[in-house]
């Protein structure tokens, strides 16, 4: 219960007072849409990717925590743990380019933002990359790649002519690998398994090998071929990474396969690096693989499903369809994105069907979703999709920084674009800047995007009061600044049975004032009319029949060319 006595104590009316004014043509960043019934409530988390800040948002895009300690972007990936803490990658300078998705460190900090594990990663052998994963027991997976020199790549077997000018400019090829670490607090940890693609490879280029074979006979085996294209410095290009603690499996979107790859991680190390071994008894080969029959010859291009696709993770349990795979299929060549899920054809222990001589299952996809015309979803790289208990699918568009939530049935019921650039937070009005060295992206770009409900135990005893909103406002100007006193206030604040709030009109025009709890709800439709310019007050009285529990809300006034924000408290 929120009293008199405990707001003056607290001193808290500089907060409950503060309001945040805004002035714009056209919206172009912040909360685009809130449909308060059909939406998951819950809090957003996201990392913009030119900046080294964290940001946890609510359903109405107000701002509830931040985390800013660090100096490091995000490479690329962050999460918030159950107990409070911020776990996020780190983009470093590094000599093993990879030319997107760069990282080599990682860092958790707690819910006050001080710094309690980090870790490098980074030589001129081995760097992480895009994602990690906070295993049950603690530990973390985490995607690396590793140099190959060319003399190696010809030990293996590769047609050297097949690779692109990068690999011969750099000298090397980076192929990837994944790597379990036990963190040692405060800093740094002990490798306890690894993975590595090169141990799992096939080639019919070279028949003086020992990895020469027929591809289209081993689908569990990496053909040298990749997806039959020229192959770039960065070749598999993995993306995300996920886990399943039911079948002790891990996750991988292959971008530069256009694939999913999962293997088993009951293996050890040694079992890992070979073909037998673990609860299925195929050591570190593939346990199955979608997206792209091609790779192992078992398909056309017509076959193909996933196109350089990003974030194929496991629907979790509690979710409409767990156990089946979404990812955001990016499209590229399609110039339009989609988010997919698929049913794998796998049984209660964890094991892969497939039948000699095809292609492992489903020919279809069991949900799809895409935007209205297609192309109004496209973004060429990057991005993410989770599935959300109530069915829903929160979407990051990431090339543009657009944060999506739709339905089942495809109906969008919120939408967010990133409102900060790669300096500070952007006006309202403004358009983020294009990215010079990604001409697909703007410079609010963001990787992914993750809803955690409101229940969730990070949350258990931490501030949620809603804050400001992240985007900047210029002040109110409706005509010229000398015919407007730019007011809007409300009093008394704190208040009881009744508010009085007033207000400035520059010139004629349709109003709307609306009141919103702190997770973004609309409570009341106070006012909707045409009102002339000029000062006005509106007295909303509550009365004894208890409309409004006591707490805190905010106070909305829009017209077609502006939206303010006030907090207000009622009391009891």
């Amino acid at each position: 219960m929120i009293t008199k006595k405990l707001l003056t104590s607290i001193q808290c009316m500089t907060l409950i007072l503060l309001s945040v004014q805004g002035y714009a043509q056209t919206q172009t960043v912040g909360l685009f849409l809130n449909d308060t019934v059909n939406t998951f409530k819950g809090y957003t988390l996201f990392a913009p990717k030119h900046n080294s800040m964290t940001y946890l948002i609510d359903n109405g895009g107000h701002k509830i925590h931040e985390w800013k300690t660090s100096i490091y972007p995000p490479g690329q990936t962050v999460y918030l743990l159950e107990n409070g803490n911020l776990l996020r990658t780190c983009m470093t300078s590094s000599t093993l380019g990879t030319g997107g998705g760069e990282g080599g460190r990682i860092e958790e900090y707690n819910w006050n933002d001080s710094l309690v594990w980090s870790m490098d990663y980074s030589t001129n052998l081995h760097m992480q990359h895009h994602d990690i994963k906070r295993l049950p027991n603690g530990n973390i997976i985490m995607l690396v790649v590793e140099k190959k020199t060319i003399p190696e790549m010809l030990a293996a077997g590769f047609d050297t002519s097949n690779f692109q000018p990068d690999v011969a400019t750099h000298g090397f090829f980076l192929p990837d690998e994944i790597v379990e670490i036990h963190p040692t607090y405060p800093s740094g940890g002990n490798v306890v398994w690894e993975w590595h693609v090169w141990d799992h490879l096939i080639q019919n280029f070279n028949a003086t090998k020992s990895n020469y074979g027929v591809p289209s006979a081993h689908p569990e085996l990496i053909d040298c071929a990749g997806d039959h294209k020229k192959l770039p410095l960065f070749w598999n290009h993995m993306n995300s990474i996920d886990y399943n603690a039911d079948f002790d499996q891990i996750a991988v979107s292959s971008r530069g396969n256009s694939e999913v790859w999962i293997i088993d991680h009951s293996t050890t190390t040694s079992q890992a690096a070979g073909h037998t071994g673990g609860n299925r008894g195929k050591g570190g080969d593939l346990l199955y693989r979608w997206g792209n029959p091609i790779t192992y010859g078992a398909g056309v291009a017509a076959n193909q499903k996933y196109f350089q696709q990003h974030d194929v993770e496991w629907i979790k349990t509690g979710c409409p369809g767990a156990g089946n795979l979404t990812c955001f299929n990016n499209g590229v060549s399609l110039n339009y994105s989609t988010i997919d899920e698929i049913k794998p054809p796998v049984d209660a222990l964890g094991n892969y069907s497939l039948t000699s001589g095809s292609a492992y299952g489903p020919s279809t996809f069991t949900w799809t979703y895409q935007g209205t015309p297609p192309s109004s979803m496209y973004s060429e790289n990057i991005s993410g999709a989770q599935r959300l208990p109530n069915g829903n699918t929160i979407i990051c568009v990431g090339a543009n920084g657009t944060f999506l939530e739709v339905t089942a049935s495809g109906n969008l019921v919120w939408k967010y674009v990133n409102p900060t650039a790669n300096t500070v937070p952007l006006y309202q009005g403004n358009n983020s800047p294009a990215d010079s060295t990604h001409p697909d992206e703007t410079l609010n770009s963001v990787f992914r995007v993750y809803r955690y409900p409101l229940n969730y135990a990070a949350f258990t005893g931490k501030d949620m009061t809603p804050g400001n909103f992240i985007e900047q406002y210029y002040p109110l100007t409706l005509n010229s600044p000398s015919e407007s006193k730019d007011v809007f206030e409300a009093y008394p604040n704190p208040f009881t049975d009744h508010i009085n709030i007033e207000y400035d009109l520059g010139r004629e025009s349709n109003i709307e004032i609306m009141i919103y709890d702190h997770v973004g709800r609309l409570v009341k439709n106070l006012l909707s009319t045409k009102q002339e310019s000029g000062r006005h007050s509106f007295n909303w009285n509550i009365g004894l029949n208890q409309e409004l529990s006591a707490g805190l809300y905010f106070c909305v006034l829009q017209t077609p060319d502006m939206k303010k924000t006030l907090k207000i408290v009622r009391i009891e």
